[in-house]
């Protein structure tokens, strides 16, 4: 059980921890948990909901489920900040809400459907090896019909 003076420290902890450091340290834990093709986008001056946005991949939805599960546990024992989960069930494409950082973690075919980095990256910077032998294969199938 955490004390109250605990809970008092960690609270200033996460008031004190920059939008940089915070995505510093959700980009360690999704390098730790192996997640793939993972991009960072700077939101500041284009939206008013968090100052960046990550996507991620997982091989699968049992793996996206263990990234999303870690990443908030790491998050709250080093900076005392809860975050808000959505998706963690069905671990298709889980949504991560820390307020200054909201982090996406998609199996990939979830991740080509929605294609979330279109809507918020100049398509010159959409570079992702798995995004782009899926449309590859959604090309070749294109053909074969």
């Amino acid at each position: 059980m955490v004390s109250p003076t605990e809970q008092s420290a960690a609270t200033v902890a996460a008031t004190k921890l920059s939008s940089d450091q915070l995505l510093d340290r959700i980009l360690a834990s999704l390098e730790d948990d192996k997640a793939e093709d993972v991009v960072s986008i700077d939101l500041r001056g284009r939206s008013a909901m968090a100052d960046h946005m990550v996507v991620a991949s997982g091989r699968s939805s049992r793996q996206v489920a263990s990234i999303a599960e870690k990443l908030v546990e790491r998050l709250k024992e080093q900076t005392g900040r809860t975050a808000r989960v959505e998706g963690k069930a069905t671990g298709d494409w889980v949504l991560i809400d820390t307020d200054d950082v909201i982090v996406h973690v998609f199996r990939p075919e979830v991740r080509e459907f929605y294609q979330l980095e279109k809507m918020w990256m100049p398509a010159d910077a959409l570079r992702s090896p798995t995004l782009d032998r899926l449309r590859a294969d959604h090309s070749a199938e294109q053909a074969g019909n």
